[in-house]
């Protein structure tokens, strides 16, 4: 039985990613009370119903905060218990949730006549912190369209198998901030940088010329080296906690020439190795932003 609980800051699309999933054949129930979680569980593992056996729950900020703090305890018993258990987790930036807000002219759930918009915000935060702590994997919405936030649902959770790490190589530029759902942060913006070459400055890292460009340089693959030397130490880490999810991040000023190309040599070079391993691209277009590494294609 696989049970996927899902929670986020209000306006970070948790309704989009569980529509996702009951699309993907979940079983989804949305808004349930944390103080129902653990006898609505107990009544899916004793359930005979083929139904329940992938189930996906929402789980938002409208609870006691002695509520969501039983969570993560809940949380640990059901995995030791054998279960396969995760907790997704969606996190936009203040700024982006407040236009979101504006645009859909949503009322906040914890904002009140004497609470306002930020403060409801600030509050949610506060409540939902224990969940935070205890999930799996954390997802940054704040440059996602809807799009693209269900092809990462798709991704890495229907696409990760049971007891498999998922590893997510994504590309940033800094100018557009450190991703939130980060576990590991690398900085590439030392690295020559094909931008101030003239015939460079509007392709790509995955572009030939570019990759030519940044392949000639030694420092270049010394950086990709020390990353997946990095990264290679952490799995087993990660594999003996039980960690579902692990994401690597490569930064570089624009996000769009050295960042790139370094994530798609290591995805490459460790999808030869590990069954599910995905490259993102936050500052390229929506098209083509997630590619899943297949074992068998990367290893050619």
């Amino acid at each position: 039985m696989r049970i996927v609980i899902l929670s986020g800051l209000s306006g970070s699309g948790k309704s989009i990613a569980l529509h996702m999933l009951e699309d993907l054949g979940f079983y989804c129930i949305d808004n349930i009370p944390a103080a129902l979680l653990k006898p609505f569980i107990s009544f899916t593992v004793r359930s005979p119903e083929p139904t329940y056996e992938r189930t996906a729950i929402g789980l938002d900020a409208r609870n006691t905060a002695a509520e969501i703090a039983s969570v993560p305890q809940l949380i640990d018993e059901l995995k030791r218990s054998g279960l396969q258990v995760e907790v997704i987790f969606l996190i936009a930036g203040e700024d982006e949730l407040l236009r979101r807000f504006a645009e859909t002219r949503r009322r906040h759930p914890l904002s009140t006549a004497d609470v306002g918009l930020r403060e409801a915000m600030a509050l949610e935060r506060r409540l939902l912190e224990p969940v935070v702590s205890a999930a799996d994997l954390v997802i940054d919405t704040s440059r996602m369209g809807v799009h693209a936030l269900r092809e990462i649902v798709h991704q890495r959770v229907e696409q990760r198998a049971a007891d498999r790490l998922s590893i997510t190589f994504e590309s940033f530029g800094f100018k557009d901030g450190i991703p939130g759902d980060a576990d590991f942060v690398f900085d590439a913006r030392a690295l020559p940088n094909p931008y101030w070459e003239p015939g460079l400055r509007n392709l790509t890292g995955r572009d030939p010329a570019v990759m030519h460009f940044l392949a000639t340089h030694t420092h270049v693959g010394t950086l990709i080296a020390d990353i997946a030397r990095f990264v290679r130490a952490r799995v087993p880490e990660y594999q003996a906690s039980n960690r579902g999810y692990l994401t690597v991040a490569v930064g570089c000023t624009g996000g769009q020439h050295r960042s790139v190309y370094i994530v798609e040599r290591l995805a490459e070079d460790f999808g030869g190795e590990f069954p599910n391993v995905t490259a993102r691209h936050a500052g390229l277009p929506d098209t083509g932003m997630f590619r899943a590494r297949p074992r068998a294609a990367a290893a050619t």
